[in-house]
């Protein structure tokens, strides 16, 4: 079984990969794989930080590797919060106080309309390769749901009347941003 080492240690979304990719690969988190660095993602796109991440680890351990970056574009505040989507209200990554932000900034607009995007770099025998995932929708004016993590009690995505907080896994992986970049991953992975 091919295995692939994710450049994060963040469980959700370790979970929500493993669920798509069950059966095909084995997954490593950084810290499976004993990597304790703190790897820089300092670029201004999403495509920079997801490539960024994937070349230091391949870089440094040789493996077959992937990553991704996320970010929440709202329409209304000119694509913000985007690359700084983990960042938008201080360096300490609060998902609480990022999601107050945005709801203080969209205060009084009509518009509500936002993406979430998701961009995988993958390094595969040396070579990158790029999938994207994309899922519009709405920025709710208060929280619903405690499932997900990050802005997901203040999505809703179209076509559905609830937010990403309220669907279960399954349901959201369907139709999440990182779950149509990581079926693209798999449709790829199955062919090679």
């Amino acid at each position: 079984m091919r295995e692939l080492v994710f450049a994060t240690n963040n469980q959700h979304k370790v979970e929500e990969v493993q669920n798509k990719l069950d059966g095909l690969c084995k997954i490593h988190t950084l810290k499976e794989y004993g990597c304790t660095d703190d790897i820089p993602e300092d670029h201004d796109t999403l495509e920079g930080n997801a490539s960024q991440k994937s070349h230091y680890l391949h870089d440094k351990y040789g493996c077959d590797c992937f990553s991704d970056d996320t970010g929440l574009e709202v329409e209304a505040l000119d694509g913000e919060p985007g690359v700084y989507s983990a960042r938008y209200a201080g360096e300490s990554k609060n998902p609480e106080a990022n999601m107050q932000k945005l709801l203080k900034k969209l205060a009084g607009h009509e518009n509500r309309r936002a993406r979430f995007r998701t961009i995988i770099s993958l390094i595969l025998n040396g070579k990158e390769y790029f999938f994207e995932g994309i899922v519009n929708g709405e920025i709710l004016t208060e929280k619903h749901g405690n499932e997900g993590f990050g802005y997901d009690p203040i999505f809703r995505p179209d076509g559905f009347d609830r937010s990403f907080a309220e669907l279960s896994m399954n349901d959201k992986n369907k139709i999440s941003h990182r779950g149509r970049a990581v079926e693209k991953l798999f449709d790829f992975l199955k062919k090679q």
